[in-house]
């Protein structure tokens, strides 16, 4: 009797920690954990609405993960030209940058559902298929496919459900969305 009320009260203390980092696992079944991934619109403008679908849209093609407005761990801001990109400081934490001239060019859905899956932990994928969502403005301008492939979310699934060292360190990606030619700036 003595060992599952120990084992209730390390389980509640770990969530209590992980909570307190942003990170809240919930039991789904034994074998699934599912991560909270929290991301905050507010610096997000125009491009709000966008995060929201991404994240609607993150969340049916995976099953590891739950992202919600929450917190912070992923903030979504936009600019005006400079280019799209993503910094992922740890898998699930990190920030996204919309270009606003890029998304007037560029599917603006795909554009952020392509720049969470960096810090979801994908890499890109310049091959110009526009059914892979990680490879970016190489599929065109006429591209619009927001949904990741089913290879691209298994992905996702694994690394949170191992939390694979190889998605955890800093990065930067700087896309392949190249910059309007209205803004000035070249990628």
């Amino acid at each position: 009797m003595r060992m599952p009320k120990l084992s209730r009260i390390l389980a509640t203390l770990a969530a209590a920690t992980m909570a307190s980092l942003g990170v809240v696992a919930v039991e789904a079944s034994p074998a699934l954990a599912i991560t909270n991934v929290c991301y905050n619109i507010s610096q997000a403008g125009p491009f709000g609405g966008y995060a929201n679908q991404a994240a609607s849209i993150w969340n049916a093609y995976t099953n590891n993960i739950n992202m919600s407005q929450c917190g912070s761990n992923l903030m979504i801001y936009y600019t005006y030209g400079g280019g799209s990109y993503a910094v992922r400081y740890s898998l699930g934490n990190g920030y996204v940058v919309i270009d606003y001239y890029q998304a007037q060019q560029y599917s603006p859905l795909r554009i952020m559902t392509h720049e969470i899956g960096h810090i979801l932990g994908l890499a890109d994928n310049y091959n110009g298929n526009c059914a892979l969502l990680m490879s970016g403005g190489s599929a065109g301008t006429g591209c619009t496919n927001p949904y990741p492939h089913y290879t691209e979310a298994a992905a996702v699934d694994s690394w949170f459900r191992s939390a694979s060292p190889g998605a955890e360190s800093t990065r930067v990606f700087s896309d392949s969305w190249p910059a309007a030619a209205t803004a000035g700036a070249q990628r």
